[in-house]
């Protein structure tokens, strides 16, 4: 088994949370898979839209919720996963899923915990919780803990850092 590592890091609004997708895009490779919790408006789809950005993905992504997966092409193609509404892992396993967590591409797979058992070993978990809310200027604060292999993460990290000067952990 491959040692992990975590990082937890606080974001101040939506645009931090893009960014910081964007610099987890950069950072992938082909075969990288990307399993996303949080509440329903948590901002994974934001952070996917980053992820787009940073894999060189000129369509702006949109949640696939009633099609469970669309795919983008970039630098390294997107395939961006709903499981929102996915009833079990059979309706997964109906679109060949393996295909895309396998393939050349990247697979964003949001509401990830509605299937846990499906997730090969290098999948890199990014949980995100809201903290607080100020609907006068619509600044919101979350939370963003991301798992992964440990090279991977510390790499991460230190780039993070040069982006988010004030990251707090």
């Amino acid at each position: 088994m491959a040692e992990t590592e975590t990082l937890e890091l606080q974001l101040n609004s939506s645009d931090e949370t893009l960014k910081l997708g964007e610099i987890i895009g950069k950072s992938l490779n082909p075969g990288s898979i990307i399993a996303l919790v949080g509440d329903l408006g948590a901002g994974k789809t934001v952070l996917v839209k980053g992820i787009a950005k940073g894999l060189g993905v000129d369509e702006e992504p949109n949640s696939p919720t009633f099609v469970i997966m669309n795919s983008y092409e970039g630098r390294i193609p997107l395939y961006h996963f709903d499981l929102y509404r996915l009833s079990d892992e059979e309706e997964l396993l109906g679109i060949g899923y393996d295909e895309y967590f396998f393939g050349n591409g990247v697979a964003a797979v949001e509401w990830a915990d509605r299937v846990k058992g499906i997730f090969p070993e290098h999948t890199i978990k990014i949980e995100i919780n809201i903290l607080e809310s100020d609907s006068e200027d619509s600044m919101t604060k979350r939370k963003i803990k991301l798992e992964g292999n440990r090279q991977w993460v510390l790499l991460f990290k230190n780039t993070a850092e040069q982006a988010f000067p004030t990251l707090k952990k």
